[in-house]
């Protein structure tokens, strides 16, 4: 199938994925640092923290709520389970839902965006109505239904996450490939015959792989947050121990507050979601700011 022929009026050109920002755009700031280096400091936690704890995560490793010391440095909860232990296992989790679901998020959007962008008419009209469907039905309760039903697992819960938040990748996407095939060069590559694959993978994919990448990112942390939630509501996988589940079993700790246990068990989880969110959000910014260098002028206008 051959795309349909494209208006003569030229759209605003999209910045090329490979080119530098110019004269007085700037570059993404210290903000970007930041936010890399704590997803670093939590990529290099779920790999080697395993190494800074003698404990396995469901393992009856002392006295219970006993406080952070030589032998538990972030103390015990209620069952004498180590919560250093616990915490760099949840590391693993989150890292690795934020992993699958925005991977997963991202392809399903970029391959309905691309189709819908390139090929339009009957076909752009169709994905364009299923994307509409899937943004009026409410994603969280459905979310939480397909997850009690199906069964809890690390895959199945990317992939719900990935199948329930795609559209506004897709809507992204397509309006960018509007945009790109309008230009002189793209619209020479299909008038000397080139295939829709070729023009798709040459031309139009590299432009938009910034916008890919800031897409992937905002789904890694909408992930992050979800799966943790599904696991404080009890639909995370019950073979692993992630953040929501060790929020949920403090919560369910009647006297949890009447204790200073809360202190080293309800609030090292809510750090970890705290920082990971906040380094992700960071390296989100910094990577909308090189898709758009208007950001990053006004950015240091203010300063």
């Amino acid at each position: 199938m051959r795309p349909f022929s494209p208006a003569t009026r030229r759209q605003p050109a999209v910045p090329h994925a490979g080119s530098s920002p110019g004269p007085g755009t700037g570059r993404p700031g210290s903000i970007g640092w930041i936010g890399g280096s704590l997803v670093a400091a939590f990529v290099l936690l779920g790999l080697a923290g395993p190494l800074m704890t003698p404990y396995h995560p469901t393992e009856l490793a002392g006295v219970p709520l006993s406080a952070p010391g030589r032998e538990h440095l972030l103390g015990t909860n209620s069952v004498g389970q180590d919560i250093l232990a616990q915490l760099i296992a949840g590391t693993g989790v989150s890292l690795t839902v934020a992993l699958l679901a925005g991977v997963g998020t991202i392809a399903i959007g970029a391959l309905v965006g691309l189709t819908a962008g390139w090929y339009g008419g009957r076909v752009d009209a169709v994905l364009m109505r299923i994307v509409d469907l899937f943004l009026m039905t409410p994603r969280l309760p459905l979310l939480i239904v397909i997850g009690a039903y199906v069964g809890p697992s690390l895959p199945v819960i990317s992939l719900i996450i990935a199948i329930t938040f795609w559209p506004m990748s897709a809507r992204v996407v397509r309006s960018q490939v509007l945009s790109l095939r309008q230009r002189a060069h793209v619209r020479a590559a299909v008038g000397f015959g080139a295939r829709s694959t070729h023009v798709l993978g040459r031309h139009i994919l590299p432009e938009v792989s910034l916008i890919l990448a800031a897409a992937l990112v905002s789904a890694a942390g909408r992930a992050v947050t979800l799966e943790a939630g599904l696991a404080f509501l009890g639909l995370g996988d019950p073979s692993r121990v992630s953040w929501g589940r060790m929020l949920r079993d403090a919560m369910d700790f009647a006297a949890l507050l009447q204790t200073d246990a809360w202190q080293w068990w309800l609030l090292p989880p809510v750090v970890a979601i705290a920082l990971l969110l906040t380094g992700i959000t960071f390296v989100g910014v910094a990577v909308e700011q090189r898709i758009n260098p208007r950001l990053a002028r006004h950015r240091g206008s203010r300063r």
